[in-house]
């Protein structure tokens, strides 16, 4: 280690000194005054950080106290926080009884696809109408607690509305062969007041969903021996596609269940000309035939 730190002192002289090739005794005198290395980390001089220093001068380290404002916003958020877990509680109870009574009133209406008397398919699923409008009247009680905040819970139902929306208008269509609109849907389920109502985007993509049953209600019907079905199917799905023409969609869900009511009416077209071309078609097929020179 000695020999070392004299070839650094010698390095060092060197470069600063007239002489290329100083002599040994021209450097010994730096050399006996640098400490030797060992001394300088003897347990004599320990080395040590202030960090370290302070705190074994004082103890331990204490943190700082948080300000008071800062712990007042804290503790506000938190109770924002509980109150809003304990509203979504709240609305998915409720959510899951409109689930219940759904299933029920979309177990009914299967039956239309096994050539059942449509009547007596209606008069099971009605039965659920008022169970699920007492639903949405409850839930419009909790949302209410929150004043203006019906879009923050609004997709903790969405999904299910827009099932009900569907079955409600396959239902209306099985009843009058027409679409169901927006404000009789409204009034079915009593969401007629401002602060809670039927949202637009939930009705049109539930109505979107209505027409993805059309083609298996078509087959089973002309299977049944029910060869105006496909017709009177086209004509209306024909109707439908070219008023969601009239919207500009954005590249979202609406959309996308929007283009697959482009695929319904295909499959039910190609229903109707099957039956067609086979001679089983009644005298009215001339709307048919309009409609699909729509597509």
């Amino acid at each position: 280690m000695k020999s070392a730190l004299r070839n650094a002192y010698y390095f060092t002289l060197s470069r600063y000194s007239l002489n290329p090739n100083p002599s040994l005794l021209q450097i010994a005198p730096f050399i006996s005054t640098f400490p030797s290395l060992p001394s300088v980390l003897s347990r004599n001089h320990p080395f040590r950080s202030p960090l370290c220093a302070t705190l074994m001068a004082g103890g331990d380290y204490d943190s700082p106290q948080t300000s008071p404002s800062l712990e007042k916003q804290f503790e506000k958020f938190r109770v924002q926080l509980e109150d809003s877990g304990s509203l979504r509680e709240r609305i998915r109870a409720v959510v899951l009884e409109m689930e219940s009574a759904t299933r029920l009133m979309q177990a009914s209406l299967l039956l239309v696809h096994q050539s059942k008397p449509i009547p007596e398919v209606l008069q099971k699923a009605n039965s659920q109408i008022n169970v699920l409008k007492g639903l949405y009247n409850k839930l419009a009680e909790v949302v209410r607690e929150c004043p203006g905040q019906y879009y923050r819970y609004h997709g903790d139902w969405r999904s299910e509305t827009q099932m009900v929306v569907s079955l409600l208008a396959f239902m209306h269509w099985l009843e009058t062969g027409n679409l169901l609109m927006h404000t009789e849907a409204e009034e079915k389920l009593g969401l007629n007041n401002s602060d809670f109502a039927l949202d637009l985007e939930d009705y049109l993509v539930g109505v979107c969903f209505m027409s993805n049953e059309m083609p298996r209600y078509v087959v089973n019907q002309v299977t049944a021996g029910d060869y105006d079905c496909p017709r009177k199917v086209l004509k209306f799905l024909t109707d439908l596609h070219a008023a969601f023409r009239m919207l500009n969609l954005r590249n979202d869900f609406l959309r996308k269940k929007f283009d697959s009511m482009k695929y319904d009416l295909r499959r039910v077209e190609e229903v109707y000309y099957d039956v067609k071309i086979r001679g089983l078609a009644t005298s009215g097929d001339s709307v048919g035939d309009q409609g699909a020179q729509k597509i």
